[in-house]
């Protein structure tokens, strides 16, 4: 049965309802079954509410009907693997919210990197130890908390650029852009403060959280996806210190 505009909103309604009860839903999805009962008992330990996928094609259910805050999802699955789901799930309407971390193996940086450009917010690496996952599930969470991130603020215009935080929109003149959370985030974050330099360290802490851990390219390959979607010119690199927004760019690339 296709889902209608009001459906969508009432689905979103009580999604924001359960993001202020204290009950978070997470969704884990991966083929191995021996994975799925290890992180759901731990999960569930910790007062979760718990749903489980063992394929991309359920997990789109799942998350149709569930609505989680996070998502877990393995990138090695049979038939439609972990970075193509995470894309289907942020082309869905409604679904554009949900926190979504990887499951890896140590050292698949190009599953990580993938990850990252099919809308993907952190990873979590095998093997899994249990103290390390909560810890990681729980900062991931944190960002469901009000006015987190870079201020209280809600709409913004800088030059060329507008930003809505409540209806999750970027405008670059009449343009509209659709970005997937953490390029968002990143973006929200540089334009609070438009010619201050954000160092590395602090684009890490605000953005991603102190206690997530990240790989060194993560911040580079969002800046190179926002470059893309908005204009190069708008954020200038300063070598050895980090990032910030250029309200008015030079037409070249100031790289």
């Amino acid at each position: 049965m296709p889902v209608t505009p009001e459906k969508s909103l009432s689905l979103l309604h009580t999604h924001k309802e359960a993001m202020t009860s204290g009950t978070h839903t997470i969704l884990l999805v991966d083929d191995e079954p021996d994975i799925l009962d290890f992180i759901s008992y731990n999960l569930r330990k910790e007062g979760y509410r718990v749903y489980s996928a063992i394929d991309g094609q359920e997990a789109l259910r799942l998350a149709k009907k569930v609505h989680p805050h996070l998502i877990i999802l393995d990138v090695m699955m049979p038939g439609m693997d972990g970075v193509e789901t995470c894309r289907m799930i942020r082309q869905t309407p409604g679904l554009s919210d949900i926190i979504i971390t990887f499951l890896t193996a140590r050292g698949e940086d190009y599953s990580q990197l993938a990850g990252f450009d099919a809308g993907g917010d952190d990873y979590i690496t095998k093997p899994i130890k249990p103290g390390l996952l909560i810890s990681r599930v729980k900062a991931l969470l944190r960002r469901y908390q009000p006015n987190s991130g870079s201020g209280s603020w809600q709409k913004l215009q800088v030059g060329d650029i507008g930003i809505d935080r409540e209806e999750y929109v970027v405008w670059r003149k009449e343009d509209r852009i659709d970005l997937p959370r953490k390029e968002f985030e990143l973006l929200c974050l540089l334009v609070s403060k438009p010619n201050k330099v954000f160092t590395r360290d602090e684009i890490f802490d605000k953005v991603w959280g102190n206690m997530v851990i990240v790989g060194d390219r993560t911040i580079d390959v969002h800046i190179r996806k926002l470059r893309e979607k908005i204009g190069a010119g708008y954020i200038r690199t300063v070598k050895g210190v980090g990032y910030k927004f250029i309200p008015e760019p030079a037409i070249h690339d100031p790289e």
